[in-house]
């Protein structure tokens, strides 16, 4: 064999190889889209990794669907693709059949105009299938938020399906379910008044309720404490054992009121004092970086209110008139327990002031009022025939009402004898390990109403029928405190929407179908006479 046929093969040798091992062995992958679309977290490949057994994941979104529900499915699949690389993940179709939907699956009904006027409905099921070692879970794949249109909300279906898959994974392969309690003994919301939370809870967490006692140790046991809503004083036992919680890394959701008030009075009377509440906990906020102003805000941007303006009193004419101390609260975009959640309504808010400086607690504002809000300060009276406010007077903007703090906080009780009635044998810390907390200065938040013995989801406004973000942010808010793996972060992912302009694309759609037919043909045509030409130039030039 010649010198140059053993340098060929020696080539074609190294090449396969080179094939092989970057097939099989280094396996690269890059994602070079602008939005990262493709990149799968830290978190999601730890998780991933640790599996022992093979995931299945069957996808009932197929059928005859438009664009926008395309796009979810193939995302859909991609993701599944991407999770793959590092589990052992088979995804399927939904086949008609020879599969039986799963109980309870609602269609999603999706009313489209077409080209004669006309408008079709389509049912789609936007779901996913999960299973698990014989067990599964059904997980939603499109988000639903009325102050969004149909593409934005599908784009954020696509934003969230890492989180949503995940999350759903995580449920499945978890070995204990974690806990989270509700504490008692201030005349905090009675069960009935926060069984909409704990429904939405006990889809994730085991919850209890009971009092904070006297060994901060056995809080140790739950991973984040929720206080709704206190009307009385903390004793210093129970600041105790809540700071000491605290600083050996349990975390908080504090839904306090800054003010007193009562709404029986004002609905018997119309008018009602507003006095500042002292539960004895200013202090120890203080200490951890935050203060809840005793004061009431008004907002422009609030809920309305039904409101008798007939003259003569025999007969009743209720018209709706705004009421502005119920604003309904912006949610930030940056943080991941509020993003992509719809407004949270409450009633009787008060502001919250960052206080510390350069404490090295990082605060982020998660609610805030609109760009034309105003301050009441206390004591005052809250009057309901006093329904047109000078206007020029809501003169602030984004005024903070809820925010998450996170660090290694300072014990109120450093340098401090802890209080005789406790007994417990853990070590008291005077500086936390890295935890969080959530203060919301408005009980209203996480407050459900009770009609007829039916309990009414949080955020959810009789009168205009209405359903706000109250659940979403509370459950975001409780997952981000016991979220110890780090999956809420993925909620923060962004997919950049690229809109059509369907106006402009069915007005000019015979230019753009001509454009996009014919142009690719005749640019081949000239390519190839391109080189038809040059290459008779070439070789008529050699023959002379």
């Amino acid at each position: 064999m010649k010198k140059r046929e053993w340098y060929i093969w020696g080539v074609v040798v190294v090449l396969v190889a080179l094939a092989y091992v970057a097939a099989h062995v280094w396996i690269i992958r890059t994602d070079v889209t602008d939005d990262r679309h493709y990149t799968l977290s830290r978190q999601t490949k730890q998780l991933l990794h640790d599996l022992d057994k093979p995931i299945e994941v069957t996808i009932y979104l197929d059928g005859d669907l438009n664009a926008g529900f395309r796009k979810l499915r193939a995302a859909t699949e991609e993701t599944l693709d991407e999770f793959r690389v590092y589990a052992d993940v088979h995804r399927r179709s939904y086949e008609p059949d020879k599969d039986k939907l799963p109980d309870g699956l609602q269609p999603t009904i999706v009313h489209e105009r077409e080209h004669n006027g006309k408008t079709a409905q389509t049912p789609v099921y936007p779901y996913a299938k999960i299973s698990y070692d014989g067990r599964y879970k059904v997980v939603h794949l499109l988000s639903n938020n009325r102050q969004l249109s149909g593409e934005e909300n599908l784009n954020m279906s696509v934003e969230n399906l890492e989180y949503t898959l995940m999350e759903a994974i995580h449920e499945l392969t978890r070995r204990e379910t974690p806990r989270v309690a509700f504490i008692e003994g201030h005349q905090e919301l009675p069960e009935p008044n926060v069984a909409d939370m704990v429904e939405m809870l006990k889809h994730h967490f085991q919850v209890d309720r009971g009092r904070i006692g006297q060994d901060p140790e056995e809080l140790l046991a739950y991973r984040a404490l929720i206080i709704a809503d206190p009307q009385t004083p903390f004793t210093e036992e129970d600041k105790y054992c809540l700071d000491q919680y605290l600083m050996h890394g349990g975390r908080i959701l504090w839904v306090l009121n800054g003010v007193q008030f009562s709404d029986k009075v004002l609905s018997e009377s119309g008018f009602t004092p507003v006095i500042p509440l002292d539960l004895h906990l200013s202090d120890m906020l203080f200490r951890y970086g935050i203060r809840i102003q005793p004061a009431l805000l008004q907002d422009v941007q609030c809920l309305p209110i039904p409101v008798n303006v007939s003259q003569d009193p025999q007969q009743t004419n209720l018209q709706p008139m705004p009421w502005y101390y119920a604003p309904l609260l912006l949610t930030s975009q940056e943080s991941p327990v509020t993003k992509n959640v719809t407004q949270v309504s409450c009633s009787f808010a008060s502001p919250i002031e960052a206080v510390g400086g350069e404490d090295g607690i990082r605060k982020e504002i998660l609610l805030a009022t609109s760009t034309a809000s105003r301050v009441i300060p206390t004591p005052a009276e809250v009057d309901l025939g006093d329904m047109n406010p000078d206007m020029e007077t809501f003169r602030y903007q984004y005024i903070p009402v809820a925010v998450a703090l996170q660090g290694e906080f300072p014990s109120i009780f450093a340098h401090r004898i802890r209080p005789d009635s406790i007994h417990t044998r853990l070590e008291q810390r005077e500086t936390s390990i890295d935890t969080r907390q959530i203060v919301v200065a408005s009980g209203s938040i996480i407050r459900n109403e009770v009609e007829k013995g039916q309990v009414l989801p949080a955020g959810y406004d009789r009168y205009s029928g209405m359903q706000f973000g109250n659940r979403d942010f509370l459950t975001n808010a409780v997952l981000y405190l016991a979220d110890s793996e780090g999956l809420i972060a993925l909620r923060q992912k962004k997919v950049d929407l690229h809109l059509l302009n369907q106006k402009r694309s069915y007005q000019q759609r015979t230019a753009i179908q001509l454009v996009s037919t014919i142009a690719p043909i005749t640019l081949l045509a000239l390519v190839g006479l391109t080189v038809v030409i040059i290459r008779k130039r070439k070789y008529t030039h050699k023959t002379r």
